[in-house]
């Protein structure tokens, strides 16, 4: 719930307004952008998501005006509302900087070092 809440604040559009799960679907047709690109993006950043479709959607199932997002693993690694607002904050300068891959490798460095700290059991 809290990642959900931090990334509405930035202006990301949560379908159905929130969630009461472990995942999220972010409709990105507010910000002018598609699932696709987004993903790559935030995987070049450390971050896995899936490109997704979003209620009546228009584009093509190949470049989705959405993405999915789940927190489970994180969670069974032990993290928490504190790891969630750093992973919202990542995702938010991720979208800003989708074109600036100095910004994504400097991400991607921030997760891994997060990640280091709740090992896998």
């Amino acid at each position: 719930k809290f990642l959900s809440q931090r990334l509405a604040e930035w202006g990301f559009d949560i379908v159905s307004g929130g969630t009461e799960k472990h995942l999220l679907l972010i409709d990105l047709r507010n910000k002018d952008s598609n699932g696709a690109i987004f993903a790559s993006s935030l995987e070049k950043a450390g971050i896995i998501v899936n490109k997704n479709t979003v209620p009546s959607e228009a584009a093509s199932p190949f470049y989705p005006s959405g993405i999915r997002l789940g927190t489970q693993a994180l969670t069974a690694r032990g993290m928490g509302i504190m790891e969630m607002d750093k992973i919202a904050g990542w995702i938010n300068e991720t979208f800003e900087n989708m074109e600036n891959p100095k910004i994504l490798k400097k991400i991607s460095y921030e997760v891994k070092n997060l990640c280091r700290k709740f090992p896998l059991q």
